[in-house]
C-alpha cells in the first residue's frame, strides 16, 4: 500500500497528520533518534500537517501523544535520550477505532436530536416526531435510502404500484450477501408481473430473500430494522402514488410490525427448501415455486419463457414423481413431504 494511503487510512483513525508522517516515517527507518527524525519528517516529499512548520516542542508533543496511544516506544525504556520504535500497533489501532466509533455515535445522536428539535420548532405537536409525509419525486431517493442503511432486517408487504418503477433491487441483494435478513410478503400481483418477478423478485428470492405470497396484502409497507416502516397506497386503495408515509417508533410502528408477523404466518411460501429431491430439475423447481404462488399457468409459462404445452409436459412430470394423479395431490405430496 502506497505511504501516502497509510497516512490517510491512519487520520481517518484520529491521527494528526504529523503524528501519521512520523509513524510512517518510523516504519521506513526503524528506529530513530528525535533529530534524526525531525530531519526526516520536515524532508517528507508529501509534507506535515498541510505545511504546518515542525519544530522541536511541536514534535516532542507529537512523539509524546503517539507513546500515549501506545503506537511508538523509546529504546532505552523512559529515557529521552532513547530512540523511537514503531510498536505493533493492533491494539492501539483498536483503541482509535473505538474511539471515532463512539465519535460517530455521538454525531448521529446530535444530529437526531437537532432534528427533532427543527421539527418541534416547525411544528410543536408530538405527533410530528412519529410521522412524517414525503411527496414527489424525493420517494424514490428516499426509500433507496433507507434500503441503504438497513443493518439487520427489513420486512415487506410487496405490491402494485412501485415508486422505484418496478426495476431490480441491487442494494437487496448486496444487503443480503452481507447478512441483513430480508422477509418478503408479496400479493398475487406482484407475482402476476412477469417483467417484475423476473427482474426482481427472482434474484432476490435467489440471494437469500424469504418470500411468501398472499393473494392480497393489507396495505404497502416496508420496516427497516424495526424502527422505521414507510407506508404508502396499493392500487386497491389510489392510483396516487406521489407520497410516502414514514413512521418513527412508536404504538402505531408495533402494530405494523404485528401486522407483517400475522399476515407472514399466513402467506404460503414462495420457495423451495432443502428436502426437495435433489434429482428434481431446476425448472420443476421453479414451476413449484410459481404453482405455490396461485398464479395461472399461462402467466407461469411467460415467465420460465416456455410455452402452455411444454408447462403441461413439466408438470406431469412432476406428478410422476411424487406419486400424484392431480394438482391437488401433488400439492399434498409437496407440502407433507417439506419440499414448500
Amino acid at each position: 500500500m502506497p505511504e501516502e494511503d497509510i497516512r490517510a487510512h491512519l487520520c481517518r483513525l484520529g491521527l494528526t497528520r504529523i503524528q501519521a508522517d512520523i509513524y510512517v516515517t518510523l516504519l521506513g527507518t526503524g528506529s530513530c533518534s528525535t533529530e534524526r527524525l525531525a530531519a526526516k519528517v520536515r524532508s517528507n516529499p508529501h509534507g506535515t500537517a498541510d505545511g504546518a512548520p515542525l519544530n522541536g516542542h511541536t514534535l516532542d508533543g507529537e512523539l509524546a501523544h503517539l507513546r500515549k496511544l501506545g503506537l511508538i516506544t523509546l529504546s532505552d525504556g523512559e529515557t529521552e535520550g532513547g530512540e523511537h520504535v514503531p510498536v505493533e500497533p493492533t491494539i492501539a489501532l483498536e483503541g482509535l477505532a473505538h474511539t471515532r466509533t463512539a465519535e460517530v455515535h455521538r454525531a448521529h445522536l446530535a444530529a437526531k436530536q437537532a432534528y427533532r428539535g427543527y421539527r418541534r420548532s416547525m411544528a410543536p405537536q408530538g405527533t410530528e416526531d412519529l410521522l412524517e409525509v414525503v411527496r414527489g419525486p424525493r420517494v424514490a431517493e428516499r426509500i433507496w435510502n433507507f434500503e441503504e442503511t438497513a443493518e439487520c432486517e427489513v420486512l415487506r408487504f410487496d405490491t402494485p404500484p412501485y415508486h422505484t418503477h418496478g426495476t431490480a433491487n441491487p442494494i437487496e441483494i448486496e444487503k443480503l450477501g452481507s447478512g441483513v435478513q430480508y422477509r418478503v410478503v408479496y400479493s398475487k400481483s406482484a407475482v402476476q408481473n412477469t417483467a417484475y418477478y423476473s427482474i426482481n423478485i427472482q434474484p432476490c428470492i435467489a440471494a437469500g430473500e424469504q418470500a411468501r405470497v398472499l393473494p392480497t396484502v393489507p396495505v404497502k409497507l416496508t420496516i427497516y430494522d424495526r424502527r422505521l416502516a414507510t407506508v404508502s397506497m396499493s392500487y386497491i386503495e389510489s392510483e396516487v402514488k406521489d407520497y410516502l408515509l414514514m413512521v418513527h417508533p412508536s404504538s402505531l410502528l408495533s402494530a405494523l410490525t404485528g401486522l407483517f408477523e400475522t399476515s407472514w404466518r399466513a402467506a404460503l411460501p414462495m420457495h423451495l427448501n432443502d428436502q426437495v429431491p435433489c434429482g428434481l430439475q431446476p425448472v420443476h423447481r421453479r414451476i413449484l415455486e410459481l404453482l405455490s404462488t396461485g398464479i395461472t399457468d399461462d402467466t407461469i409459462a411467460e415467465v420460465l419463457g416456455i410455452s402452455r404445452r411444454t408447462l403441461s409436459r413439466h408438470v406431469e412430470a412432476i406428478n410422476t414423481r411424487a406419486g400424484s394423479m392431480t394438482r391437488f395431490q401433488m400439492a399434498l405430496h409437496a407440502a407433507r413431504n417439506g419440499w414448500i
